[in-house]
């Protein structure tokens, strides 16, 4: 199970991003891009969790000072930094050399530039405001251009403008709360250079924006019954809203993962979606 929380496999939800192009694309079912998005979805998982491990190796002084990441299996002791550092050494090599010799060069690149970003985030890059977002904010993009690369999917524009703005709002979320209770824990330095005002304005057009990025992508699309996902998303953004500004974290896998009606509401969407997709 230490191995398990090591990893983060909870958060792999992010890398569903990798399946988006083929699933929006209306060829999900098409066997050979499928399986092709899934090896390629399960080599991209290894390389974040070696994110993740060295994110947790830079941090694993402050998070035992935090009062919920000092559970974290290295700053926890469960799991000695020697161990860790042998899984990243495992996890941060062997998928860029599978995906250059049975994929392609820009997927291998991709997997490699995902990596040296968020290795340059965990040793300094975190503690620079604005930067320290658009690291988080490029892990999403990164993620999209992925899974285009590997299923070869053109993504739309529109779609790469609203994942880049749903994933502003979402780190400047993360931002805002942990600003809110841990500024004083010294736990994350960056945060002295936010101030609330600043985070809630810029979430707020963040999300305004992807809404909007969002509609233009569904009117662009073949199927007329696609607007109809509109008015779900618009409430999936109000609901997150909600629970941002109670008494979350600010985490985004914690919220969508964590929260009834959000999964509920996306399973409805995912149902709409598919419909007006395969059989509209």
């Amino acid at each position: 199970m230490k191995y398990v929380r090591l990893l983060r496999i909870k958060h792999y939800i992010k890398n569903m991003l990798i399946l988006v192009p083929l699933f929006f694309s209306g060829k999900i079912f098409d066997a050979k891009r499928l399986a092709l998005t899934a090896v390629g979805g399960v080599l991209f998982c290894m390389v974040t969790s070696a994110v993740y491990i060295i994110n947790d190796i830079c941090d694993v002084e402050k998070d035992r000072q935090h009062p919920v990441k000092k559970n974290r299996p290295i700053a926890s002791g469960a799991v000695s930094i020697r161990t860790a550092w042998i899984l990243v050494g495992l996890l941060a090599a062997v998928p860029p050399v599978l995906l250059y010799l049975f994929f392609s060069l820009p997927a291998a690149g991709l997997a490699l530039a995902y990596l040296l970003l968020n290795i340059a985030y965990s040793f300094g890059l975190k503690d620079k405001a604005l930067l320290d977002i658009c690291i988080l904010v490029s892990g999403f993009l990164i993620r999209i251009m992925f899974g285009g690369t590997v299923s070869q999917i053109e993504v739309s524009a529109w779609l790469y403008l609203t994942v880049i703005s749903i994933s502003f709002y979402f780190a400047l979320g993360k931002r805002r709360n942990e600003m809110i209770r841990h500024s004083e824990s010294n736990t994350r330095n960056v945060l002295k250079s936010y101030t609330r005002e600043f985070l809630d304005k810029n979430m707020y057009m963040c999300v305004g924006l992807a809404n909007g990025f969002y509609a233009l992508w569904a009117l662009e699309q073949e199927s007329r019954y696609m607007i109809g996902t509109v008015p779900i998303v618009l409430i999936l953004s109000m609901r997150y809203s909600l629970i941002v500004e109670g008494a979350s974290e600010g985490d985004p896998v914690e919220v969508l993962l964590g929260d009834k009606l959000i999964m509920a509401l996306g399973i409805v969407y995912v149902l709409y979606i598919s419909a007006a997709l395969y059989l509209g």
